[in-house]
């Protein structure tokens, strides 16, 4: 190899050794705002600050101990940039095509196999300023259910006995020994 090449290879050399690697961190804190700043830990010992970058429309705040991958924009660790998170300690068991959201409580979406979407929770709120509509030929419901305002329905309503227009007919046919029917009929 002649000297020219060496010394180039040898300048380069000199140059990318104080070009910082992408590398792995571990997450200390987090600061909120429009960007989600994060303290960090790095591999070697060595405290890092950046910024956690996501992709549009999903947002988390990592809890510490959760690991990253830091890139140094430019090479440097003082403008680092967090371009993935993650945390084993919460994360579901997920077969092959399989999709979640979770949080450390215990809380999770999770696109399961089979067409078949499960979402675990304590409390689920929609706010919906029209409507919400159910496009299925089934609705099943476990425990009590309280609605405040009205309840309309185009087909029968039923319980473990009959339904209700079962209940208007037997009430339309009663009689009192002294008296009429039942005016007006139900």
């Amino acid at each position: 190899m002649s000297n020219m090449a060496q010394l180039v290879r040898d300048q380069v050399a000199r140059v990318m050794g104080n070009v910082r690697q992408a590398f792995r961190a571990t997450a200390a804190s987090n600061t909120h705002g429009t960007l989600i700043g994060v303290e960090m830990q790095g591999l070697a010992g060595e405290p890092v600050s950046g910024e956690l970058f996501q992709h549009y429309g999903f947002s988390s705040a990592p809890l510490s101990g959760a690991e990253y991958l830091v890139i140094p924009v430019g090479g440097k660790s003082s403008h680092s940039v967090v371009v993935a998170s993650e945390d084993g300690r919460y994360r579901l068991k997920l077969q092959d095509g399989e999709v979640s959201l979770y949080t450390d409580e215990g809380d999770y979406v999770h696109m399961k196999r089979g067409r078949m979407i499960e979402i675990v929770t304590d409390d689920l709120v929609f706010k919906v300023k029209n409507k919400v509509r159910f496009e299925t030929p089934r609705v099943e419901m476990t425990g009590d259910q309280q609605v405040d305002g009205g309840i309309k329905a185009e087909g029968e309503i039923a319980d473990h006995t009959r339904t209700m227009q079962a209940d208007r007919d037997l009430y339309n046919q009663h009689a009192h020994p002294e008296g009429p029917p039942p005016n007006p009929l139900q």
